[in-house]
């Protein structure tokens, strides 16, 4: 049973940092892409980051320069780096993979204000 489990979100100050880590089981990690995607409230859910199997990644244009996403294939994890938050980055964070169909974590709430 494939599951993914975020974590560390929380409420940050504009200009703060924050990092999210989503941990998978059920799948062998190392074989798949992954993603993380967002969703504000009254908004549809947006892709934020994916990275491949080896390691290439893409990220929304809203979000370059300020995260970065990495994968550790050995903890079956992977990491949203989140600098430079801005109050347009508040939302539910959720971790995805591509199996035989879509997965997602449970999500996370990144709260940016003042």
């Amino acid at each position: 049973q494939v599951q993914l489990v975020e974590s560390g979100g929380g409420l940050v100050q504009p200009g703060g940092s924050l990092r999210l880590s989503c941990a998978a089981s059920g799948i062998i990690f190392s074989f798949f892409d992954m993603g993380w995607y967002r969703q504000a409230d009254g908004k549809q859910r947006e892709l934020v980051a994916t990275i491949t199997n080896r390691g290439r990644t893409k990220y929304a244009d809203s979000v370059k320069g300020r995260f970065t996403i990495s994968r550790d294939n050995a903890k079956k994890t992977v990491y949203l780096e989140m600098n430079s938050l801005e109050p347009e980055d508040t939302a539910v964070y959720y971790c995805h993979t591509r199996l035989d169909k879509d997965y997602w974590g449970q999500g996370t709430q990144v709260t940016v204000s003042s």
